[in-house]
Parts: C-alpha cells; structure tokens; sequence
C-alpha cells in the first residue's frame, strides 16, 4: 500500500527495503510479512498452499507459522479433509491480534475509527462542522482516540499500532466553493498536521491524501482481488481518485496521480470545468440549498441520507454525465479493467450513479476505446477512515500488493 509514513513517538519497526541487501533477520521479517499478507489476502491457507504460493519451503513456511502463531497474529482454522491423506488446517489472521486508529478528514466531517487485523471497525467516533480548523481537529482526535481506549481491556490497548491520517491534501483550496472564510482555511498553510497530532499522542502518525486512502481501502479490502488495474472515484465535499496498476496504487512521481478532480468535462452548459465542479456533495449541497432544503443533513450520517428528489436527481444526473467522460477519458490512456465508483454516501445512491453512469457511457463516442466494467465500490462511506487505518498495519506486519502480485500461481 502507498503511503506516506510520518514517524511518532513511538518508532514501528524498520520497513525491509526490497532494492537492498539483507541480513538474515531481514530476510526472515520479510518472509513473515509475505506469508501474513498471503493469508490474508486469500482469507485462510494451510502451509502447503503457502509453500505453494510464495515459493518457499515447505520446512520454511512451518517454522515461520509456528512462530506467528506463537506471537498470537496467526490462528488455526476448522481443519479440511481432502480425499486423501491428512486434513490440511488453514490459518487464518487474528482479528484480535493487532488494532489501528483511522482519521479521516473531511471538509465537512471527520471520523475516528479502531479497526482490527482483518479490516473490521470495531469503534468509531464523527464530529461535524461548517469547515474544518485545526485546534478543534486536534482536540476531537485527542477527545476521540481517549474516548475508544476507555472502551478496550488493558491488553488491547497494548497492540494499537498507530494512527493513519487521510486527509486532503491543500486543505486551504476551494474555499469559496464551500463557503468556508478565505482567512480561516488559509491557516492551514502553516500547519504541520503529524507533529502538531504526534505531540499530543502516544502513537506513531501516517499520513495519506484522503482520496489514496480510500483507493487503497478498496484495493485490499474492496474490489482489488478482482480487478488488477482500476481507476477509483470517490466523492466526498470534493471528488478525488486513484489509480492502481497491477494490483499496486500508482502515486506518480509526485505522488500526486489520480487527481482526478481535476479532469476536465463537458458540464450541462457546454462549458469545459472540472469534474470536482459538477461530480462532489458541495454540489448536491449548493442545489439544495437552492431548494429550500436543509443541507446539513448531508454531513450527520454519510449511511443515512433521506431522497432528496429532485435536487438528488439533477445531481445524479449532472454527476453520471461527467464521470462517463472522465471514465472515457481515463481508459482512453490506460485500459483499465474497471472503474470504480464509490462515495460519502448510503449504498442505494451509489447503486443509482453507477447505474446513471453507465447509461451515459453509451451516449459517448466510444471508438478506438476499451471500456472497462463500470462498477460499485465494496468499502463504501468509510473507505478513507479504513484507508488510513491500514497504514499502521501495513508499516508494521504487511507487504504491499506490487509484492502479492507477484505470487506463485
């Protein structure tokens, strides 16, 4: 997974760098992570399927398990009886073996999260406001991560990994499209998000942009397993995006690709704009406002949001319409076999927009084109809490997926 670490307190440790040389316990902290990431990429293996898949040996793959399974971050499945010989016993990872806090960040809202080994959100805490400001930020991450430790044993609290920030990145941009104070946003210019959070916690800080972390989300917990190369669109207050190729989030040399909001489309006027202008919820936010609706009940509940009728169709509308011509646009570089879509909202609006979208792919002239599947995202509404939730985990105990790609078949 991609993603940017930024050393706390308290220091992981070290990242076996794969371009180097390694001394024996390198070697052995690498084999560990890769058997680990295979299991739990496939949900469970036994040995013989490890040894299988990552090419090392049988006695290897033994020896390494046993010493997984000792340290409590592997544990034994029901036992599976093939036609011959003795039943193989998948392992399988240990929810309960290690946890992570997830931030995200929001220009509306943001969200804490606890998620265990396996990617499930065991507690959660969201606050909202008109626009964010750092102090209050701080002091809901300090108030939150308080607040869920107060719910766990003593022992949980002990395998916290760390905390993943996603966030977006230039939170002072586009200001006005969301009526937030020019002055007000501009402080976050000045702001060093990781030491201004590490200082106040006892555990190390990642940070990623908020639209990579969702990708990433929906690369190891989502549609990755499916689609090895796939263009993500996430709407938030703001649309953003990712790219992965060959089961691997692309950052670009800047680490800056999949900026996706700032494709240009052809909006309802005939005018060029960028998508982020027609395809995020200010939008939405904006139309309904226009109607003499409550906007604000965009941002309460990303899971429970009412029909809006009518301004939620010409949203739906206007929003399937760019994306089919960034989707056009994207696979006309790249041939994607997907393009994911997936949102700060309940799965039904989802449903609507990829069905939306897809009907406005037709309308477009599609020569020369390979157009990849046009489908729903798996993660949903949290995917950028989830994203940086995983950052800890795959610091510490996981590979990335450029590695599993390259598995034994």
């Amino acid at each position: 997974m991609a993603g940017r670490m930024i050393v706390g307190p308290k220091e992981p440790p070290a990242v076996l760098d794969l371009s180097g040389g390694a001394n024996q316990g390198g070697v052995r902290a690498y084999n560990e992570r890769l058997v680990m990431s295979l299991v739990r990429r496939h949900g469970g293996l036994s040995k013989a399927d490890i040894a299988r898949r990552s090419g090392l040996s049988a006695q290897t793959v033994t020896v390494i398990m046993r010493v997984l399974e000792h340290e409590g971050l592997l544990v034994r499945g029901e036992p599976q009886r093939g036609r011959v010989g003795q039943p193989s016993i998948p392992m399988r990872l240990n929810p309960d073996a290690v946890f992570s806090f997830g931030l995200k960040i929001g220009r509306r809202s943001a969200s804490l999260i606890l998620m265990d080994f396996v990617g499930t959100i065991r507690h959660e805490v969201r606050c909202t406001y008109a626009y964010p400001m750092p102090e209050p930020i701080l002091q809901f991450v300090s108030d939150g991560i308080g607040e869920i430790e107060g719910r766990l044993l003593p022992g949980e609290r002990e395998r916290i990994a760390g905390l993943g920030v996603a966030a977006p990145f230039e939170l002072w941009s586009w200001a006005d499209e969301t009526g937030a104070p020019a002055l007000d946003m501009a402080i976050w210019r000045k702001v060093d998000l990781h030491g201004d959070m590490a200082a106040r916690l006892s555990y190390p800080v990642f940070l990623e942009n908020d639209a990579t972390s969702a990708c990433a989300a929906e690369l190891v917990f989502g549609n990755g397993p499916n689609y090895p190369d796939f263009v993500y669109f996430f709407i938030g207050s703001f649309i953003g995006g990712g790219v992965v190729i060959n089961s691997s989030l692309f950052s670009g040399r800047t680490g800056m690709a999949g900026a996706l909001g700032s494709l240009p489309v052809q909006g309802q006027d005939g005018r060029t704009v960028q998508l982020l202008k027609v395809a995020s919820i200010f939008v939405l936010e904006n139309l309904l406002r226009d109607h003499g609706q409550d906007a604000r009940s965009l941002w309460y509940s990303p899971s429970e949001w009412i029909d809006y009728g009518a301004p939620l169709e010409l949203w739906i509308k206007n929003s399937a319409a760019a994306l089919a011509q960034a989707i056009v646009a994207s696979a006309s570089i790249i041939d994607f076999s997907a393009a994911v879509i997936d949102g700060g909202f309940p799965e039904w609006v989802r449903a609507r927009l990829v069905k939306a979208t897809r009907e406005a792919v037709r309308t477009l002239d599609l020569q020369g084109v390979l157009m990849p599947d046009i489908v729903e995202g798996v993660v949903g509404h949290q995917a950028r809490s989830i994203g940086g939730a995983s950052l800890p985990l795959f610091s510490r105990y996981l590979l990335d997926q450029n590695v599993l790609f390259k598995e034994l078949q």
